[in-house]
């Protein structure tokens, strides 16, 4: 599986993330660079190792380089990829995002003038998204987070874990019933063993990071900042005062569980969760979407929502309705009475399953307690 979206077999590339592997690298006797993709690195001062390798092959996407070097390796085969002025984001990054980053400066200014707003704010000025130039950075941008995620879900820690997702609506308040179910359901399924993953958003998807982040904590903690954010219920009037309520909590419990948030920017106005502690945030929402689904081989639980969660149902039913049976996941929807009266997508759910493999995998249940106990047999 390829979250970066390769369209074939990908070839044997190394890819080069920071200074210090390639400074480790080409110490270690490195003499041909192809192959290698080194990513937003400053290799101001690195002419002389430049100059001393065959650099045929190799590309070099958003690097800085001393005069005139640039010119010398283009001339000896290497393929730069430049920096995009004016952009707000690094399109070439080697990694997902954190909280931190997305938030930074939010102790002091509005959430306004943090990365995730700009970006934001770039994304949807006048025209836009019929710019090549901004086309091609946004593009690039998702590539490399398709890129990054892959690694991550590939690595010995998130491999040996099975992904749960959670799906539900944005409109759950801190303090309410269905945002404590929500936490409850992260923290569960943490506890079993699962890597949780939402949109990466607020309201139910806000709360299932927050469960599995606090996963190790004691019930008592659990619900006592689960009252300190009810203090603040949503992201408005004010984002920040919502983001620096969050952020408070991490402050108080570092190093939490790790849990997966993939929200976007095509829903700006939504900003990211504080407590997903890996935020693979892109531009595109229906790439961002696919890969969410793909990526939950673990199962999806769907709670109460409108929409946007009756969409991801039948999406993932799709999935199953036309996949092999060893590719079929377990899809749970909580809550009888929205499901099959208020928004009800069960009774096509099954008609759908009927005589399918998938029937095996559908599941209508009333609690998160119920959830997780399908999902552990």
């Amino acid at each position: 599986m390829n979250f970066a979206g390769s369209l074939g077999p990908r070839p044997r590339n190394l890819e080069v993330q920071d200074l210090a592997s390639f400074d480790r690298l080409v110490a270690g006797g490195a003499v041909n660079l192809h192959g290698w993709h080194a990513q937003s690195l400053d290799l101001r001062g690195r002419s002389a190792a430049l100059k001393s390798v065959s650099v045929e092959g190799a590309m070099f996407l958003g690097c800085l380089f001393d005069d005139g070097m640039e010119a010398n390796l283009r001339g000896r085969g290497a393929l730069i990829f430049p920096r995009l002025e004016g952009v707000p984001f690094d399109p070439y990054r080697a990694a997902l995002y954190s909280p931190a980053e997305l938030y930074a400066g939010l102790a002091t200014s509005p959430y306004e003038e943090l990365p995730d707003a700009r970006i934001y704010h770039w994304s949807i000025q006048p025209g836009q998204r019929h710019r090549v130039d901004a086309t091609l950075a946004s593009a690039l941008h998702d590539h490399a987070i398709g890129d990054a995620l892959d690694e991550l879900t590939r690595s010995k820690a998130w491999a040996r874990r099975s992904i749960v997702g959670v799906m539900g609506g944005h409109a759950a308040p801190r303090g309410s019933l269905e945002f404590a179910e929500a936490a409850r359901l992260g923290r569960l399924l943490a506890l079993e063993g699962h890597s949780v993953a939402t949109g990466g958003g607020p309201g139910a998807m806000e709360a299932a990071n927050l469960g599995a982040y606090l996963s190790q904590a004691s019930d008592g903690d659990v619900q006592a900042e689960l009252a300190a954010l009810a203090a603040v219920p949503g992201f408005r009037p004010s984002v920040s005062a919502w983001a620096r309520a969050a952020a408070a909590v991490v402050e108080r419990h570092p190093g939490g569980t790790p849990s997966l948030g993939i929200p976007t920017w095509f829903y700006g106005h939504e900003p990211p969760n504080y407590f997903a502690t890996h935020v693979a945030k892109y531009f595109a929402n229906a790439i961002r979407e696919a890969i969410l689904l793909e990526l939950c081989h673990g199962g999806i639980v769907f709670l109460p929502g409108a929409a946007g969660t009756v969409q991801e149902i039948f999406q993932d039913a799709c999935e199953n309705y036309y996949g092999a049976r060893e590719k079929v996941a377990p899809m749970v929807l909580v809550g009888r009475r929205h499901w099959e009266q208020e928004y009800p997508a069960w009774p096509m759910l099954r008609s759908l399953a009927a005589g399918r493999a998938m029937a095996d995998y559908i599941h209508l249940v009333d609690t998160v307690d119920e959830a997780v106990e399908v999902l552990r047999g």
